[in-house]
């Protein structure tokens, strides 16, 4: 029998704990376990007159919701029935000692093979709030993912009221090629790949697209009322503008952090970030029905999917009229408006409360300068490419190197000291060639391509600045790391100025974050404490660019207690 069903408690301990915890929640203080099956299958799904098979968990799309509190333990068995390989991140959850649960494909494990299982067990310390999951495989993640929802304990309250109701917004995409494909044709070729048919909101194209009024996202919402809208993004390659037609939102929260309220009519959110805010429905109404949109915010030279999907807001008396027709549109920033997006994004700040404090680190012991960005390969013998000039092959790296996924985990590898032939440890601190970063490119775009890691001792405080490159041109990055949170210090456009920029940063209130956007011609400074031993990637969000290599990987060591240690690999860990 499987460990998932002896993990099963009887049915007197499940009605025995709820009681319990109805009856006395003042006496819940430990977290409980709580068990998901994830059954990998394929499925027909239909969006915009188009049919196709997909992969789903569960045969959902998009994928069940994960509940949890801050304390739980999620044992989540994950049975691949499909020919891809699998694996599944839990985005944004930091995996203290358990790095073997955090899911990248060749990074922390091997993939799950066909036929395979792998119970991801882990929990949930010092975190509430909106996260996600989705598969960490190729382009997998197109039709893998869903919400992660982390209430906060028990008795704690939210910082703010509470609202009448929590609804998970997923930004998605709908492609009616199989996105395996797309991307397979594009390493080939070395040209950027096709794009996706639509937008979606929690799997729905809506009605701007061909034949889809039916599959519309419908928010339905009483008067006088005050609604969460948990808004993750999990498009693929897009940033993306969102906005309701004459209502405001007051966002409180940030990859899992809330922040000092503000109020904005358009949000701005990139791959991989998530965003609480609350929406306050008017007490009257004049108009009963109201269309909410997102468009793409974009800068690069390159292809993107420039459309704009649309979902409706309805009050109770309009339930039954779901036509957009004679309703306005609202109006979105232009795509490239870069300035709409520096000025949001310098809205955020972290409480910084007796409560909710913020823990920068004021010193510094390791300070590094990443430059991001495209590049280029040399196209290869008796080959024809499609990239840059037409003879070349599109890339991206940090600090000009591509990295080359293992044939194997680098958190193997490292744990069980078998590093050579894998990877090495000389990662550069510093471009190895510097350059106008933001001005006139060089004329060599080519990129090395590698597999290097940074070492940290346990404890390290580290400074990254991360430099846009305007090689092949400049766009914005959204860089995600894996296994930490790290506080936004600072940020600019231009060249960074390590004489002056430095006096600028926010050691006060710096917002807390799991994925930030490099702005598009300029750079970030991020800060965070290396207290999690393990083998954590740090990457570009947008798939495209992470396909390219636009990643590296640090290796945490461990610290001398007992919790200060990366535990042993699970039996059931996948082999490559």
């Amino acid at each position: 029998m499987s460990l998932f069903y002896f993990a099963r408690p009887t049915l007197f301990c499940v009605i025995f704990c709820i009681c319990s915890i109805l009856l006395f929640p003042e006496f819940v203080i430990a977290g409980v376990t709580r068990h998901y099956k994830f059954d990998i299958r394929l499925k027909n799904v239909t969006r915009i007159c188009k049919t196709k098979t997909i992969v789903t968990v569960n045969g959902k799309f998009p994928g069940p919701r994960v509940v949890a509190r801050e304390g739980d333990r999620l044992v989540i068995k994950v049975v691949n029935h499909v020919s891809n390989n699998v694996s599944i991140h839990w985005h944004g959850i930091r995996q203290l000692q358990s790095g073997w649960a955090d899911g990248p494909a060749y990074v922390t494990q091997c993939p799950i093979q066909k036929g395979q299982s792998y119970v991801y067990n882990f929990t949930i310390t010092g975190q509430r709030g909106t996260l996600w999951w989705h598969a960490h495989i190729s382009w997998m993640r197109a039709t893998l993912y869903g919400p992660l929802i982390i209430y906060p304990k028990h008795n704690v309250s939210y910082p703010f009221a509470k609202p009448h109701k929590e609804i998970p917004i997923i930004f998605g995409e709908w492609w009616n090629a199989n996105t395996e494909a797309v991307i397979n044709q594009s390493l080939v070729t070395g040209a950027g790949p096709n794009v996706s048919d639509s937008y979606t909101i929690n799997g729905l194209p809506g009605p701007l697209y061909n034949c889809s009024a039916k599959d519309t996202f419908k928010l339905k919402v009483k008067p006088g009322k005050t609604y969460m809208l948990r808004i993750i993004n999990a498009a693929l390659n897009d940033d993306l503008f969102f906005r309701i037609a004459n209502h405001t939102m007051t966002v409180v929260e940030a990859d899992a952090f809330y922040v000092k309220p503000f109020e904005t009519d358009i949000i701005v959110i990139t791959p991989g970030q998530t965003t609480n805010v609350l929406l306050k429905t008017h007490h009257n109404p004049q108009q009963t029905t109201f269309v909410m949109v997102a468009r793409p915010y974009f800068t690069g030279r390159g292809t993107f999917d420039n459309s704009t999907i649309a979902g409706i807001l309805m009050y109770e008396s309009s339930f039954n009229n779901i036509s957009i027709k004679n309703l306005p549109i609202p109006t979105l920033p232009p795509i490239n408006s870069t300035s709409f997006v520096s000025n949001f994004t310098n809205k955020f700040r972290a409480l910084a409360s007796v409560k909710f404090p913020v823990n920068v680190p004021r010193n510094v012991d390791k300070h590094f300068f990443f430059t991001v960005g495209l590049g280029s390969n040399p196209c290869p013998k008796y080959q024809t490419c499609q990239g840059p000039n037409n003879s070349s092959k599109f890339a991206a790296s940090v600090n000009n190197i591509s990295m080359i996924l293992p044939n194997t985990a680098l958190l193997q590898s490292y744990f069980f000291k078998k590093s050579n032939g894998v990877y090495t440890s000389d990662f550069p601190s510093v471009p190895l060639v510097s350059f106008n970063y933001t001005g006139t490119p060089p004329n060599n775009t080519n990129v090395s391509n590698g597999t290097k890691v940074v070492v940290l001792p346990f404890n390290t405080s580290v400074e990254v600045v991360m430099q846009d490159t305007s090689i092949l041109g400049a766009e914005s990055h959204p860089l995600h790391l894996h296994g930490y949170n790290f506080y936004v210090v600072g940020q600019g456009f231009g060249n960074f100025d390590p004489k002056n920029d430095p006096a600028k940063y926010n050691l006060v209130d710096p917002v807390e974050r799991n994925t930030v956007g490099v702005p598009s011609g300029g750079w970030v400074a991020i800060r965070f404490l290396a207290d999690n031993p393990g083998v954590w990637l740090m990457h570009c969000h947008f798939d495209v660019h992470l396909s390219w290599g636009l990643r590296m990987a640090w290796i945490v060591l461990d610290g001398k207690l007992p919790n200060q240690k990366l535990l042993p690999p699970p039996a059931d860990l996948p082999m490559c």
